[in-house]
């Protein structure tokens, strides 16, 4: 844990497990699959590898585009209101 892409990329890795774990005992239908997990999972670690590598214009860019997967495909934040 040197750079700064290590721990961003380990907390964003840990955010994942943690949404994972969520979703896994959650009681309704699961929405998500297991290839999306991995996906940002090798998003993380691509970033990681390329920061780590002196890319740092590349590395961000992953970084923002890992982010972005998560947000569109794992939806990890629900805005919903539940007026009953």
């Amino acid at each position: 844990m040197e750079t700064v892409y290590d721990w961003l990329t380990v907390a964003t890795f840990a955010f994942l497990i943690i949404l994972f774990l969520h979703r896994s005992v959650d009681v309704e239908q699961p929405r998500d699959h297991l290839w999306q997990y991995l996906v940002a999972g090798a998003g993380c670690a691509v970033t990681n590898w390329l920061g780590n590598r002196g890319m740092p214009v590349v590395a961000v860019a992953a970084f923002l585009t890992t982010l972005a997967f998560i947000y569109y495909t794992l939806h990890p934040f629900s805005f919903r209101s539940d007026d009953k």
